[in-house]
């Protein structure tokens, strides 16, 4: 069940006021839907000369777990309860990646991005994701762990 206060859509600078990815970096363009188990969100970021992810020969597949990622991180905030920050979190591995084309930039239309929350506590959280074209084709698929609520090491000065 989805809190009284939390939007059901939002549209980019929303998102962008949600998750820690910052200007070019935040790559939704659109929450669609979302519910305490699953998110919805979709992008058009991946058609953009400038996508901060592109190398010299274009926007490769593998970004599509950026994409999964920022919708991961997005449901974790609309699922914080009410009055409290997010917790903090990193993906910590993902498992079963398949993609279905090469590159990303030439993909026509909208990507649809989908997490569904498989499993979960106060430490990590086990996601499944999906990436298709507006037609549904399947363009990345696989599974994520994100770890909540653990502390970076401090970097050390050389003595």
């Amino acid at each position: 069940m989805t809190s009284s206060s939390q939007p059901r859509t939002l549209d980019a600078a929303g998102i962008a006021a949600r998750i820690p990815h910052a200007g070019r970096m935040c790559l939704l363009g659109r929450l669609v839907a979302w519910d305490a188990e699953m998110i919805h969100c979709t992008a058009t970021s991946h058609g953009l000369s400038d996508n901060p992810l592109r190398t010299a020969t274009g926007l490769l597949a593998p970004a599509a777990i950026e994409y999964a990622a920022q919708a991961m991180a997005l449901h974790g905030g609309l699922l914080a309860p009410d009055g409290e920050p997010p917790s903090a979190g990193f993906l910590a591995s993902t498992r079963n990646v398949r993609f279905g084309v090469a590159r990303l930039d030439g993909v026509i239309g909208a990507l649809q991005v989908r997490a569904r929350r498989l499993s979960g506590d106060a430490r990590q959280v086990l996601y499944e994701f999906d990436v298709s074209d507006e037609t549904n084709a399947a363009l990345a698929a696989g599974r994520a762990v994100v770890v909540l609520n653990t502390p970076l090491p401090e970097e050390r000065s050389a003595p």
